[in-house]
């Protein structure tokens, strides 16, 4: 088995942000960044993998600062963990005032990118060489993160949901529940889409 590692999938972009990609209030749309984030994933896991990849999933993403119109955004990604034919592309996204040298912190991510053969089959990918205990962390929390995800999907699948043992915690929200006893008692058998 072939193993490389982080480094040699490192990709690092920078481009200044015009008004042609600004939303209604005047900052970078979200959905432009997204954009970007995507493409450099795609790159990373390329260069790794040696294949194309497609993205399988994206891991929350949280939007912390805004992007100005004439700021320089970075994007950083690598790989995070390897699975058969998987990646985890850790990203993070920062932007800079051009005037002042300010950094800021806009957003990290993960993608897991799947790479796959000219015909369209899952490919093997190289293992990961874990040489730091930054890279361990960032492994162990990738498996962490697949394990928290299979517990939500496990926990919500509409053939075990039983709406009793929410309703208590939906009191506090802001929603209203105004299902009749009979439509709780069908939630249960109701399909998931």
């Amino acid at each position: 088995m072939e193993y490389k590692d982080s480094k040699s999938s490192e990709i690092n972009m920078s481009l200044l942000m015009t008004p042609s990609h600004s939303n209604f209030s005047g900052k970078i749309h979200g959905g432009y960044i997204l954009s970007l984030m995507d493409e450099i994933a795609f790159s990373c896991a390329s260069k790794y993998s040696g294949h194309y990849c497609v993205t399988a999933s994206v891991n929350k993403v949280d939007f912390l600062q805004p992007v100005e119109v004439g700021e320089l955004l970075h994007l950083k990604a690598s790989i995070n963990y390897t699975g058969k034919s998987s990646m985890v592309v850790g990203l993070r996204v920062e932007s800079e005032n051009i005037r002042t040298g300010e950094v800021k912190h806009c957003n990290s991510s993960y993608f897991t990118m799947v790479a796959k053969s000219e015909d369209g089959k899952k490919v093997q990918v190289p293992g990961l060489i874990l040489d730091s205990i930054e890279s361990v962390r960032r492994f162990a929390r990738s498996i962490e993160r697949q394990k928290q995800a299979l517990v939500r999907i496990n926990n919500f699948k509409s053939s075990d949901f039983r709406i009793e043992d929410y309703l208590p915690n939906l009191k506090s929200q802001n929603a209203k529940i105004t299902l009749s006893q009979s439509k709780k008692s069908g939630l249960q058998s109701q399909k998931r889409y």
